[in-house]
Parts: structure tokens; sequence; C-alpha cells
């Protein structure tokens, strides 16, 4: 019973950043970041002005977990302040497969906290929900994020060329993906 308390209060709970479910009092900032376009460059495929309560509305319909196929969490510091969200999405039988995806607020980045919190989705997507492969889509440009999936265990598949427009130039979108089993063996070896 030990090693179970154990396992959960572990699965949700890192060193520096802890896993939540998102509250309606989250989906304000995680709209006003989705909506920045300092960080839109790195969300989506071009940037334009949207509605906060659109983005919202949207966000309402990701947040819900009540679907087998994906989870969302807001990442949140030691005081519980909003860091961000990240998500495993689109998994179906009998592919075990899902989408990873995370977005930081403007003053969250660059201190490890993604990095922590995309290590822990990947633990919750392979030990509680049995998936079996993890993917990500990554704008080449969007170099520091691709090392933080690298040291996470993700690895290149492929390139979309030319896939995304921005500042007048066409940029390539880089697939990565890890497996359960190089993320178990990988486990093993530490």
């Amino acid at each position: 019973m030990d090693t179970a308390t154990a396992y959960a209060r572990g699965l949700l709970h890192g060193e520096r950043v802890g896993l939540r479910v998102t509250t309606e009092d989250d989906l304000d900032r995680l709209a006003e970041w989705w909506v920045d376009d300092e960080l839109a460059v790195f969300q989506q495929l071009s940037i334009r002005p949207r509605g906060r309560d659109a983005i919202k509305e949207i966000m309402r319909g990701w947040i819900t977990n009540d679907t087998g196929s994906g989870v969302g969490f807001s990442i949140c510091d030691e005081s519980g302040a909003l860091l961000g969200h990240a998500t495993l999405f689109g998994a179906t039988l009998p592919l075990r497969l899902a989408t990873f995806a995370i977005m930081l607020g403007p003053n969250a980045t660059g201190h490890g906290y993604g990095s922590e919190a995309t290590r822990m989705l990947i633990r919750y997507g392979f030990e509680e929900l049995g998936l079996n492969k993890i993917e990500l889509h990554v704008w080449a440009y969007n170099t520091r994020a691709i090392r933080a999936y690298e040291k996470a265990g993700f690895v290149r598949e492929g390139v979309r060329r030319a896939a995304a427009f921005h500042e007048g130039v066409f940029h390539d979108e880089v697939f990565m993906g890890i497996v359960a089993a190089d993320w178990f063996a990988a486990q093993s070896s530490r």
C-alpha cells in the first residue's frame, strides 16, 4: 500500500512543479498567453488576432478530461502559481498513441519548468494511461523546445518542410516521438 500511495503522490508532483486540474480561473491567463503574439509564434500556424473569449471556449473543451482519449493539466510551481498547461490528446485504440503539447507563460520559460512538466507527462502517459507512443510537432526555429524534448527522450522522426509562414519566411515543422519500450528501458538504467 505504501508503494501505491507513493506512486500516486509522485505522479503529479515533481521536484519544482506540479500538475493539477485546470480551473476556470486558469482560463483567463491561458487564453491571454494563447493570444500573445510573442507566444503565438511558437504555438500556431500564423499570428492573427483572436478574442480571449473564443479561446477560452475552445480551452473549456480541452480541459474537461472526460474522454478516454486524452488528459490535460495546469502546470504550477510549489506555491500553486500557474506556469502553463500541458496535455496528451488524441489517444485511440489499438494504437495507444497520443500527441503531447505544452504552453508556458512568459515568466516560466528558461527555468526548467517545461522540461520537468514534459518528463512528468511522459511518465503519466506511459505508466497511467498505458500509451505505447507519445508524439509531438514543433516548429524548427523553436530550438530551445527541441533541445528540451530531446533531453526528455523524444527523437526526431521527420520533418514537414515549409509548413509555417512567419516573418516572410516558410519554416519547417519537426516531428518527434518517444516509444514506451525505450522510455521504460531508460528508466531501468537509471
